[in-house]
Order: structure tokens, then C-alpha cells, then sequence
């Protein structure tokens, strides 16, 4: 007769200690995110930090997701042409179909001592632009929303693969034992769900931590009713009763990631209350990021709450702006309406964070991303003011831990169609990311399934015309 006992079992018997902890918050189910496994000669899983391959510029990540994509020729690609011949036939067929041009309904206007143009929609971010690098000749291989979002996010648009964040954490751990290593916040609903931030067949501890209640971040994370010392004694008879059920399985890092999880929980109640709790901040830093403002408040809290998790050591955190939906930048109609209410949600918060981080001294270190899966078509879609979507040339801009500010990278053509200058590819976004932490694209792998795998494929090369 077996004497191992039910794990599960063992959790309602320890009187509601860890079993009240939402784990789901801390470790997403694999089943949602697809997790594979790994292979048994894969090292086992941990979060404490790492030595990186070369001379890191940047040791943390903010990812400012833009779900839907922005039309770069109405936010940071401005093109006078286009305006001139608004109304007129397009120089290009798009999938084969004829489409007057839309020029932009927006002015720019040039910024700081660079004297980059910056549409309207922006102007709050434009007083950072001598920080900021436009890269205006992004392209990417996927015209539609899943896989976009999937090749943005993960670097491949169509398998289960680890996300960017996953990679980062995977190669360098974090530097706060007491929070997650990779951090996903946003208010709503994400096409293609975990696996923009799922860890794939890498070990699951890797994963982000989603968090969509900006309010309450992570629910349950302290139980009333059992002290630490009480819980600590529960984790350790868990963890012995763990390592048997392990015993049997070393091929499966599920396991590990949910001893993992467990252990993060007890160490998150000393550290995680004070790190999610704005109120601690003053009423200028919450005005800074728009708290005072029903319009920005959602996204202000996201970047205010971005900066303190990174000030506090957590080595990855991905901002998603949904509110209202879960890809608001897709405007096939109303564009001046949609991207009007999407940019003022999000102009004031990025450049409180922007300028935040600079005045906490953190802007050097921290790598900022902004941008969506794809950009818009120069042309008209729908009877007024819509655009389609656009992979061939799009903007994202970047800013802090080794970026040259005040740099436009990269060009689009008179009307906005190709990148025809210093084209970049999202494989080489990814591995100029990893360079800046000081990882080397081509050596950060992981072996699965027969062969070793990276976050740029067979791909990548880093954009050095970028670099400080």
C-alpha cells in the first residue's frame, strides 16, 4: 500500500495556510499556456540571478504593448506626402485591392534639442524625445492580430514558444528573491491569452505573473488566520511530501515551478504589499502619471506600479494597454476617434514613467519599449477614416539602458508603405534587447525536443546603429 500522500489533500489539511494563496496569480495553469515540459537533461529551473554573457547596458525591461498596432504615420513617422495626396488613388495595391490614401488628421511638431516631429497624440512624450530612439522601419512577417502579437511577444507566430520576458528571466534570474521575476500587467483580456507571456517548454517558473486587477494586484496573499511561522512549518512538510512525488518525475519542471511558486508565496508576504501599494506615493507622483484623471488613471497605475516593481529589482515587467478591449489600437474604422482616446490614456502615464525613472536615477539601467504587433496602412479603409493593418513598415521607439536618445533609426518611404532604410526585423528588436541585457542572442538556448532553441530562431542581428 502506497504511503505518498495526496499533495492536494495535504493542502486542505494545513489549515488554509498555503492553500489560500492564489497561486493561479503567482503560476498560471499550464494547461493555459501551453507548457510542454522539458527535456531531461534540461537544467532545473531558478529564479537567482545570473551572470550575462557580455557587458550588460541594461539590466531591466519595460515593455509598453500596444495591442492592435499603432498607425505609425499618425504618431511618430510623419509624412507630408501622404497628406498631400489625401483623397488620392494609392501608388500600391494592398492584398490586391485598390485604396485611395489617408493622410493624417494630425499635425507634428518637432521636439527637443533633436528636433524629432512627434504628432499631437503625443505631446506629453515628446518633451522626453532626446531620450527616446525612433525606430520607424520595424517590419514583421504577420498581418493579423494573433500572430503578430505572437511574433512580437514570443518571436514565432505560430508554435508555443517562450516569450520574450520568459528568455530574459531564463538567462538572467532576477534580482528580488522576495518578487517575480517577470511581471505582465494589464486590465483586460489578451488575444492568444498566456502565451504572449507564457515560458513554453522552458521551465514553468520562467513564466510572467499576470496581474489584471490593477486595485487588488495579487489576491489572497496574506492568510488572516496562520502566522509565518506556522506557514513556514506547513511549506517545508509540503515541499518533503513534493520531493517525493518528484522523485519518480526529473523530466517535468511543472513540479518544481509549483514548489517554486509556493516558496515565493511565503517569501511575497514581506515584500509584495509595500511594492503594489501606491498610496504610499506622493500626490505630485500620482499627478505625474495621471491618477487625477479618470482618462489615465488605469494605464497611469500600470507605469507607476512598472516603476516599482523595477526599483525594487524585478527584472522584467510588460505594460498591456487594454483597456476597453483587448487590441484598442485596431482602428479598420474611426481612427481619429479610436487613437485620440488610446493616446490620451497612454501619453501622460509613459512620459511620467519616462521622467520618473530618470529622476529616480533609474532610466540608465532600465530599457523602456514602446510599440504594437504591426502599424497601418498609409491607405483608407471603410468609407471615412480607418486603416488596415500594416507589417511592412511601422514604428516603435525605445529609450534608457543603452539607447541613443534623440535618434530617429530607419526610414519608411514618402507615404509610409516600406521600410526602404535600415529595415528592422522583429528577430532583430529581440536580439538587440537581449545585447542590451548582455546576452548574446546566439547563446542564450535551451534544448528541447532534440535541438536548442532561442528566442530569434535562426535570426537576429543587432541593430548597433542604435546603441549609446
Amino acid at each position: 500500500m502506497s504511503t505518498e500522500i495526496n499533495r492536494r489533500q495535504a493542502l486542505r489539511r494545513a489549515g488554509g495556510g498555503f492553500g489560500a494563496l492564489a497561486l493561479a496569480a503567482l503560476l498560471n495553469d499550464e494547461s493555459s499556456v501551453g507548457a510542454a515540459g522539458t527535456s531531461s537533461d534540461a537544467p532545473p529551473a531558478s529564479l537567482a540571478g545570473k551572470q550575462p554573457h557580455l557587458v550588460a547596458r541594461a539590466t531591466r525591461v519595460i515593455f509598453l504593448f500596444m495591442p492592435g498596432g499603432p498607425s505609425q504615420v499618425d504618431t511618430f513617422d510623419p509624412k507630408p506626402r501622404l497628406t498631400q495626396d489625401d483623397g488620392k488613388d494609392s501608388p500600391k495595391l494592398y492584398l490586391g485591392q485598390k485604396r485611395t490614401l489617408l493622410g493624417s488628421p494630425w499635425k507634428f511638431q518637432k521636439y527637443g534639442e533633436s528636433g524629432i516631429e512627434v504628432s499631437e497624440l503625443f505631446p506629453q512624450t515628446a518633451h522626453s524625445i532626446d531620450d527616446i530612439c525612433v525606430i520607424r522601419s520595424m517590419v514583421t512577417d504577420d498581418p493579423n492580430h494573433p500572430g503578430g502579437c505572437l511574433l512580437m511577444n514570443t518571436g514565432e507566430r505560430v508554435f508555443s514558444r517562450p516569450s520574450l520576458g520568459a528568455w530574459v528571466t531564463y538567462g538572467l534570474g532576477t534580482e528580488n528573491q522576495n518578487l517575480p521575476g517577470f511581471m505582465a500587467i494589464g486590465p483586460g483580456p489578451l488575444i492568444e491569452g498566456a502565451r504572449q507571456y507564457g515560458a513554453s517548454f522552458l521551465p514553468a517558473a520562467y513564466q510572467g505573473t499576470f496581474v489584471s486587477d490593477i486595485n487588488h494586484p495579487l489576491k489572497n496573499l496574506k492568510n488572516p488566520r496562520v502566522g509565518l511561522d506556522q506557514q513556514r512549518r506547513e511549506l517545508d512538510s509540503l515541499a518533503r511530501l513534493n520531493e517525493l512525488h518528484r522523485a519518480g518525475r526529473s523530466d517535468d519542471s511543472r513540479l518544481s515551478a509549483r514548489i517554486e511558486s509556493f516558496e515565493l508565496a511565503y517569501r511575497m508576504q514581506s515584500e509584495a504589499p509595500e511594492a503594489f501599494d501606491l498610496s504610499a506615493e506622493t500626490a505630485a507622483t500620482a499627478r505625474l502619471y495621471g491618477l487625477d484623471q479618470p482618462a489615465t488613471e488605469v494605464f497611469g497605475r500600470q507605469c507607476l506600479l512598472a516603476r516599482r516593481l523595477v526599483e525594487r529589482g524585478v527584472r522584467f515587467v510588460q505594460l498591456y494597454h487594454t483597456t476597453g478591449g483587448f487590441q484598442p489600437w485596431d482602428q479598420h474604422s474611426g481612427l481619429k476617434a479610436g487613437h485620440e482616446q488610446n493616446a490620451k490614456a497612454t501619453d501622460l502615464p509613459i512620459a511620467g514613467l519616462l521622467r520618473d525613472l530618470k529622476a529616480h536615477g533609474l532610466l540608465n539601467e532600465t530599457l523602456v519599449i514602446w510599440g504594437g504587433e504591426f502599424g497601418r496602412t498609409p491607405a483608407r479603409q471603410g468609407e471615412i477614416d480607418g486603416r488596415d493593418h500594416h507589417p511592412f513598415g511601422f514604428t516603435m521607439w525605445m529609450a534608457g539602458g543603452g539607447i541613443r536618445g534623440g535618434l530617429t533609426y530607419g526610414a519608411t518611404d514618402e507615404f509610409g508603405w516600406d521600410a526602404i532604410e535600415n529595415r528592422v526585423h522583429v528577430h532583430d528588436l529581440h536580439a538587440t534587447i537581449l545585447h542590451l541585457l548582455g546576452l548574446d542572442h546566439e547563446r542564450l538556448t535551451y534544448h528541447f525536443a532534440g535541438r536548442d532553441y532561442r528566442l530569434t530562431d535562426v535570426y537576429g542581428e543587432v541593430v548597433r546603429g542604435i546603441l549609446a
